[in-house]
């Protein structure tokens, strides 16, 4: 179990001073300060972060990775800024793309339209698959 320190003078040498809003309350013998513990608070698992964070560089919006991830807009924004990410510089492309099970990830290479003049990416997204696929665009020559 974690001790707990009074956060004023750090010493572990505290009583039980009631419960206020549901959280029991502290009072430091050293230095007579009172306090409650703070909650842990809502952790994401890394492994989150890290999709939410790629999804976002390969050009997939803030709101499509909330509704894929399940995870916040505002959260992936807050990451975004936290670990300086760039924002695509390619602005003429959209990806589009489909999130598969392991049989239908096969499927989709097995047909032999599906990447044709395109390129994708696979991640892995729990126990799903997701192809991101971009079209290639032939440039008009001059």
């Amino acid at each position: 179990m974690k001790q707990i320190a009074c956060p004023k003078c750090d010493a572990e040498d505290l009583t039980k001073s009631g419960i206020v809003k549901g959280r029991q309350r502290y009072r430091c013998k050293k230095c007579a300060y009172s306090f409650t513990v703070l909650k842990d608070g809502k952790n994401i698992d890394p492994y989150y972060v890290i999709k939410a964070l790629q999804l976002y560089i390969e050009g997939v919006t803030l709101r499509e990775i909330e509704r894929i991830l399940g995870i916040s807009h505002v959260s992936v924004m807050n990451w975004i800024k936290k670990y300086n990410i760039k924002a695509p510089e390619n602005y003429e492309y959209r990806p589009t793309y489909k999130v598969l099970t392991h049989n239908e990830l096969i499927q989709f290479f097995v047909e032999k339209d599906s990447l044709k003049s395109a390129g994708c990416m696979i991640t892995e997204l729990g126990d799903k698959f997701m192809v991101i696929k971009w079209e290639r665009f032939k440039k008009n020559s001059l």
